[in-house]
């Protein structure tokens, strides 16, 4: 058992003491996973990669009652609530905007390496919640590889699916959403 996953089920069991342990072993793999979605922000922009993990810790932390399987299944977690802190900014700093000035997104790229310049996070969100209403498992499957940074293998483990299945979703899912996005 890795240690990720010790401490993981440690802090289950209301040991507090894991709970900072482990925010010591996963800070690094999580800024990292911030910076690649904040590289393309613009010059300025008032989330920074170090601040959007404080924020996803601070959010993790109020997660008392989740039973945590291992290190796939926290970055899984991660993932999702990353997700919502990102399109959570988006959303009020385009409200702040009045939605000028937006620009469509280009979605291939982007779900391959890193948020693209002027990276429109709330169309992507609004287009993946449509996803995930006709593709639940596409979207699962975005959402882990896009906002988790999982490899094929790491999302096929977390929702106990094969590789040739994640890598198909995976396809398919880019393809959906870059239609869904052109369209806007």
């Amino acid at each position: 058992m890795s240690e990720v996953t010790q401490l993981l089920r440690e802090w289950s069991e209301g040991r507090e003491e894991a709970r900072e342990a482990l925010l010591g072993l996963v800070y690094d793999p999580l800024r990292a996973i911030a910076e690649r979605h904040l590289h393309g922000e613009r010059a300025g922009h008032t989330l920074q990669p170090t601040a959007l993990v404080h924020e996803l810790y601070l959010r993790l932390v109020d997660q008392r009652q989740v039973d945590w399987n291992d290190r796939t299944h926290f970055f899984a977690v991660a993932a999702k609530v990353m997700r919502r802190i990102l399109v959570d900014h988006a959303r009020r700093r385009n409200s702040e905007k009045r939605g000028g000035g937006l620009v469509p997104v280009t979605i291939g790229a982007a779900l391959e390496k890193a948020v693209e310049e002027n990276f429109d996070v709330v169309a992507l969100d609004a287009a993946l919640e449509s996803l995930e209403k006709i593709y639940p498992q596409q979207a699962r499957v975005v959402e882990l590889r896009f906002y988790g940074g999982l490899t094929i293998d790491e999302t096929a483990e977390a929702m106990k699916i094969s590789p040739a299945t994640v890598s198909r979703e995976w396809t398919m899912a880019r393809a959906w959403l870059r239609r869904a996005l052109s369209a806007k």
